[in-house]
């Protein structure tokens, strides 16, 4: 049994104090903890990460890990389950490059149902370049790139993957991390793609967290069924990303359908290397 300190790794976190991706790396941590007692093999357990302030979680939890670059976390999601459907792909991108420059590949491994989990970290701002606006920042945002406000309005990212076609829709916010938890947990057990939108504030370049504290309920315990998309998208509805006086979040939506993998490889397996064997194959064709 791996512990949450083991889960850790040497290396120095650089994040900002208050940051909200610290309660991203706990529940990430104590999630996969949990789903080690349940049966998941660590061992078989990739994590890719895009550029960003998020994508330092994968320095920071000791499992199989790829840094991959902005905008371009789902291509090496894929690439990864394709080759070896056995192993459980999680990957953390920014909303600057999930929502931004990389959300062609975040709609089709949505379309495909690629059975891996995609987690957000959605601070609405780019914190690593110091306060640019996104493609979820509130409309009239003041940042170094927009000082006399944004004129863009939010998009909203659960309507675009519930449109998208991904079969597990949720959100979640760093401070309530045991929701978080289980929202990570039930994601990685759900077979396809598993979509979290996490509200995690950038305590640097755009404090969110009183706005949050004041809006954000879960409604997992109301009257909501999971399987109907229609209510799914009135939900979602609720709040786009600047209006609305109460924030949802929970699981909007999950289906089960087949996934990428099972209609392309039909229970294949294309690469089956053990350390034994790895090297004749790479003398091959280096």
């Amino acid at each position: 049994m791996t512990t949450i300190k083991e889960l850790g790794t040497y290396a120095q976190n650089t994040w900002c104090p208050g940051c909200g991706n610290f309660g991203i790396l706990a529940s990430i941590k104590k999630a996969l903890a949990d789903l080690e007692d349940d049966g998941l093999d660590l061992n078989k357990v990739a994590i890719v990460s895009g550029i960003g302030c998020h994508a330092k979680i994968v320095d920071y939890v000791n499992v199989n890990t790829f840094y991959s670059i902005h905008g371009r976390v789902p291509p090496p999601m894929t690439g990864i389950k394709l080759a070896n459907p056995e192993l459980t792909v999680i990957g953390h991108a920014g909303d600057g490059d999930a929502y931004g420059e990389g959300i062609e590949h975040l709609i089709f491994s949505a379309k495909r149902n690629l059975d891996m989990t995609f987690i957000v970290h959605n601070n609405r701002v780019y914190g690593l370049t110091t306060g640019q606006f996104t493609p979820t920042s509130p409309s009239g945002f003041k940042g170094r790139s927009t000082p006399k406000g944004s004129p863009e309005e939010p998009l909203n990212p659960i309507e675009l993957m519930l449109t998208s076609g991904a079969t597990f829709v949720a959100r979640g916010y760093t401070r309530n991390m045991e929701h978080l938890q289980f929202l990570i947990k039930a994601a990685i057990n759900h077979k396809g793609f598993s979509f979290i939108d996490v509200l995690q504030p950038c305590f640097t370049f755009f404090n969110t967290y009183d706005y949050y504290n004041e809006r954000v309920y879960e409604f997992i315990q109301l009257n909501h069924d999971v399987s109907d998309r229609k209510a799914a998208f009135v939900k979602a509805g609720e709040w786009a990303y600047g209006e609305g006086e109460k924030i949802p979040i929970g699981i909007f939506y999950q289906v089960k359908k087949p996934t990428y993998e099972e209609k392309l490889l039909g229970g294949r397996i294309p690469v089956q290397l053990t350390p034994g064997n790895i090297r004749p194959v790479l003398e091959k064709h280096i």
